[in-house]
């Protein structure tokens, strides 16, 4: 379709849970993408653990033709974007590939920290944001009380705000029909060298490398040298197509569409996202801004169960890498966990995702270290040193102060639960900055160490305010803080993973915590276990695993005690020299649950 009158590019955003997924379900079987018996929930979500969980991991997109009421045929270019906060930078690049953005609020949930979050996004590229209030089924749902929130909140117009039902289909047609009123057209120019904006790319394992582009001016066509400006690497193009739920080969891709290319490129990491790609011959004169780069905010270490996996997981390593640019690692060894990586993520879920997908797709059984943050450390010689790895903290005597990320947390939350939230927060160390109210809910805005965050933080969140809060955030700046290394002790010897850096004030709580989980996760052998917490030398918290007794006696059928007596003096002996050479196992569950924190 060249007529770039009658194309919409547009996103859909929303905070997790709000229907996002269901929305572009019921649009794909409206405008007939699918027939019935093809459509299945979350279509567009290609993961098995997308489905499972009922999330959104990476965006994706759709196009779709539809027929509307002028008796016009319509390309309907679709982005379906995660709700999450640690997959924001996938929502940062969808939107920049589009004009406009389809913003759904849950009528019955009302505003989120998220739905603020992706709005500002678009506002930021000058969308035009159609407003669609999902679950108008629902029995709790209440679309004036939300058109006025929204107003309130956000300060977007919602009288025009379309209510649907994503799941029963109800009032989806005239939200095609606002789409197609309401959002704007795209506006390049077909005559001019090629522009395209490199939205995202995968790995195929029949095609190579295939590529998501924005065609912002000029065509793109099978055979054509292409370039990419960054690197200025040169491909010929093999494959051109859009996605309308199946992928489908076209002739062109010309200004104003969203489609895919393949050009025998072998390797992910060429394919840099938010590159500019242009013709080899007639190359267009600037490139476009492109996106800022994914920044990890979380760092842990990932080591095989099993020291013989270590090649294997670093070729799972390499090829998640090349599905997930925002996917960070280095090698890095252990003395305790032998050959490992340490890896950068961009929150907790993150994390969580690709241990599972390293688990399911590779079956490499992971051995996970404690979360942490970037710490900057200045040492006594006037150096700055990076930490990722608690593990590596210098000598207390060669460091002069150690500095931590702090952010910026916005948190909405219903009157009700209001005081709990505080109360977490301080707890927390955290430090208020605003409390303003939008009708009965609270708006709160904290300053938090990210080191607070990083653990447990949202599922705390979640659980006081029975579901109802939600949060967003931001990094803002290093702060000096009074942070000391806690070192776990299991029969007096160190647990590399189980390190971690503290704040002084709670290392005493939190090290009494860890050491009691780990009493009951670490299972009983046939000696005595000591776990201790400890800050240097000094042991803050101690808990003891008693022995497990191993019945010796049992094949002495009558005759005399003497007999018993002996086996039972032989087990005391083995006992004690199985105290000084033997090896506790830690179970992997057990790394995982001592380092969630309940205080």
């Amino acid at each position: 379709m060249n007529n770039q009158k009658n194309i919409r590019n547009f996103a859909i955003i929303a905070h997790i849970d709000h229907g996002k997924s269901t929305l572009a379900d019921r649009l794909i079987q409206l405008t007939g993408g699918l027939s019935l018996r093809e459509m299945k929930e979350q279509v567009l979500d290609s993961m098995d653990l997308e489905r499972e969980r009922g999330i959104t991991i990476k965006a994706q997109a759709v196009s779709l033709n539809y027929l509307a009421n002028d008796g016009q045929s319509y390309l309907l270019n679709i982005i379906d974007t995660p709700g999450h906060v640690d997959f924001a930078y996938e929502v940062n690049r969808s939107l920049a590939a589009c004009e406009g953005s389809v913003l759904v609020v849950d009528a019955s949930q009302g505003v989120e920290a998220q739905t603020l979050a992706n709005v500002y996004q678009a506002i930021s590229n000058n969308h035009e944001i159609l407003v669609v209030l999902n679950k108008i089924d629902l029995p709790a749902a209440d679309p004036p009380r939300i058109k006025e929130q929204i107003e309130d909140v956000i300060g977007l117009d919602a009288s025009d705000a379309i209510e649907v039902s994503a799941k029963t289909g109800l009032g989806m047609k005239d939200l095609l029909e606002a789409i197609v009123k309401r959002l704007p057209p795209p506006n390049g120019v077909i005559e001019s060298p090629l522009k395209a904006l490199l939205v995202d790319s995968w790995y195929d394992s029949y095609l190579g490398v295939v590529v998501l582009v924005r065609i912002i001016d000029g065509t793109v066509k099978k055979g054509q040298k292409i370039k990419l400006m960054s690197n200025s690497a040169v491909y010929q193009v093999d494959r051109v197509g859009i996605y309308g739920p199946n992928q489908t080969l076209t002739e062109e891709l010309s200004a104003g569409q969203i489609g895919f290319i393949t050009a025998s490129i072998k390797e992910v990491a060429d394919t840099r996202v938010g590159d500019t790609v242009t013709d080899d011959k007639n190359p267009c004169e600037t490139a476009l801004d492109g996106f800022k780069p994914s920044q990890p905010v979380v760092f842990c270490g990932l080591f095989p169960l099993d020291s013989s996996e270590f090649d294997n997981l670093r070729d799972a390593m390499e090829k998640l890498r090349l599905n997930d640019s925002s996917f960070v690692f280095e090698m890095e060894t252990s003395a305790a966990l032998g050959l490992g990586f340490r890896c950068g993520f961009l929150g907790l879920l993150h994390l969580e995702v690709i241990c599972e997908r390293v688990d399911r797709e590779y079956g490499i059984e992971l051995i996970t270290t404690a979360p942490s943050v970037i710490y900057k450390i200045h040492t006594t010689d006037n150096k700055l040193l990076d930490l990722h790895n608690p593990v590596d903290l210098p000598e207390t005597e060669k460091i002069n102060f150690i500095e931590e990320p702090w952010i910026s947390a916005t948190i909405l939350v219903p009157d009700d639960y209001l005081g709990a939230i505080l109360k977490l927060c301080e707890e927390r160390r955290g430090v208020q900055k605003e409390l303003t109210y939008a009708g009965d809910r609270a708006m709160l805005v904290y300053e938090l160490p990210l080191n607070e965050v990083v653990f447990d933080f949202y599922d705390r969140l979640k659980s006081v305010s029975r579901g109802y809060a939600s949060f967003d955030y931001q990094i803002i700046d290093y702060r000096k803080s009074d942070l000391v290394k806690m070192q776990i002790r299991v029969n007096e010897e160190p647990v590399d993973a189980l390190a971690i850096i503290v704040h002084r004030a709670g290392a005493e709580t939190r090290g009494r915590v860890m050491v009691e989980k780990l009493k009951d996760l670490i299972p009983r052998h046939l000696f005595k276990i000591p776990i201790q917490a400890a800050i240097g030398g000094k042991v803050i918290a101690r808990e003891t695993i008693s022995a497990m007794r191993k019945d010796v006696t049992a094949k002495c059928y009558g005759g005399d005690i003497t007999r018993k007596r002996k086996l039972l003096e032989k087990q005391k002996k083995g006992k004690k020299k199985m105290r000084q050479f033997g090896k506790v196992e830690i179970p992997q569950a057990a790394f995982i649950a001592a380092l969630k924190t309940d205080y």
